[in-house]
Order: structure tokens, then C-alpha cells, then sequence
């Protein structure tokens, strides 16, 4: 990747990352202070809270492809990165089954987890042919997203926080604190959470270039 295609992605991702690090910070503030449970709810994943950072890559999808399109960055085809997110979804959703089936997490079958992660892997890999600029703004954002809630997850299942970033599922295994942090924090946020941030973008983004290609005659440019 030359020096120029780096700044790019770099100032794409700039602004929505700053934004999701506050929101981050911002909730887990508000768990900690025990403000209003509606929006800053402590129940295991965040209970469906107002405030968090999941429903981003639907939004950010369309303001990655927005930007790319304006830029002359346009995918050969937008049906492609629409039917590839569908096989990333495809297989999110047997990486998931593979690695944690009807029990939850567990280190019990570690080759199952080890291959459930794999499948979650490649979910994320199959959306790099349709439109590699996208793909690479994307990865770089879902890390940038990720990463600080990774670190955050590891103080607080160490310091038993009592906020959902430690928070263990009901009927969770005990355990130790790292081993906690492996199955509930490290691989939900470094694979499940960045492939769930690729491939959720790419769709929203392929709609984007569907929509903004209609009965426009675009040049696509070398990926």
C-alpha cells in the first residue's frame, strides 16, 4: 500500500473513530456512575442500550462509500459487494454456531472455538475482491473501533468492574479473570466484533453504490 492510499484511509477513518472512542468512553462513564440503565444498561453485551457502538457500521457504511464514490473509488460492481456481504453474513453466522453452538462460550472444545474463529476470519477475508479500498478502510476502522473496548474489557474483568464490559453471560463457567477475558473480551472484539464492523459496512455500502450508480455510467478505478 503506498504512503498516499495510507493518509487516505487514515483521514477517512479519522472522524468516526475519534466519534466511537467517545461513545465508548462515554458509556462506560455512565455504567460506572450508575446513570440512567435505559442508556448506559450493565446487563451482559449491553442489553440493548440506546447508547453504543454496534449499529455504527451500518451508518459508517454509507459514509465510507459516499466518500470513496465522490473520490473516483468506485467498485466494478456494486452487486458484487452487496452478494459478498451476504456470504460474509453467511458465514458469521456458522462461525458463531462452529465456535460456540447452543452453550455459549467455552474453552472446553478449543479446535471447535479455534474453527469457529477461522470461519469468522474468512467471513471477513471474501469481502476483500469486491472492493478493496473499501475492505481496507473498513479493517482499518473496525480495529481503531475495537482495539480501546479490547484494553477497556481487560481492566475491567481484572478489576470486576460490574459493567457489561465484564459482565459474563448467565450460567457462565467460573473460571479465571484472563481466561474471562479470552472468551467474553479478546476474540468477541478482535474477530466476531471486527468481522460483524467489515461485513455489515460492506453491505450498507454496496446498497450506497447501488443507489448512487443508478443509470450512471461510472468508471471503476484500480482497486
Amino acid at each position: 500500500m503506498s504512503t498516499n492510499s495510507e493518509t487516505s484511509i487514515t483521514k477517512l477513518i479519522l472522524i468516526p473513530s475519534v466519534i466511537t472512542l467517545a461513545i465508548t468512553l462515554l458509556r462506560l462513564v455512565g455504567e460506572l456512575q450508575n446513570w440512567a440503565p435505559a442508556i448506559f444498561n450493565k446487563a451482559p453485551g449491553g442489553g440493548g442500550s440506546i447508547l453504543g457502538i454496534s449499529w455504527l457500521p451500518l451508518i459508517l457504511g454509507i459514509y465510507f462509500a459516499w466518500k470513496l464514490l465522490r473520490a473516483d473509488e468506485a467498485p466494478a460492481s456494486a452487486g458484487r459487494v452487496i452478494l459478498f456481504a451476504f456470504l460474509g453474513i453467511i458465514l458469521m453466522a456458522a462461525g458463531g454456531f462452529v465456535a460456540f453452538g447452543s452453550t455459549g462460550p467455552s474453552l472446553d472444545a478449543p479446535l471447535r472455538l479455534i474453527a469457529g474463529q477461522l470461519i469468522l476470519i474468512a467471513a471477513v477475508a471474501v469481502q476483500f475482491p469486491a472492493w478493496r479500498k473499501l475492505f481496507k478502510v473498513l479493517l482499518a476502522y473496525a480495529f481503531a473501533a475495537r482495539i480501546p473496548v479490547a484494553i477497556i474489557m481487560l481492566f475491567a474483568i481484572k478489576g470486576n468492574w460490574g459493567t457489561h464490559y465484564d459482565v459474563a453471560p448467565p450460567e457462565f463457567p467460573a473460571m479465571s479473570w484472563f481466561n474471562k477475558y479470552l472468551l467474553i473480551g479478546f476474540l468477541p472484539q478482535m474477530v466476531i466484533w471486527i468481522a460483524f464492523t467489515v461485513v455489515i459496512g460492506a453491505l450498507t455500502a454496496g446498497i450506497t453504490a447501488a443507489i448512487m450508480q443508478r443509470g450512471k455510467a461510472t468508471k471503476p478505478v484500480a482497486a
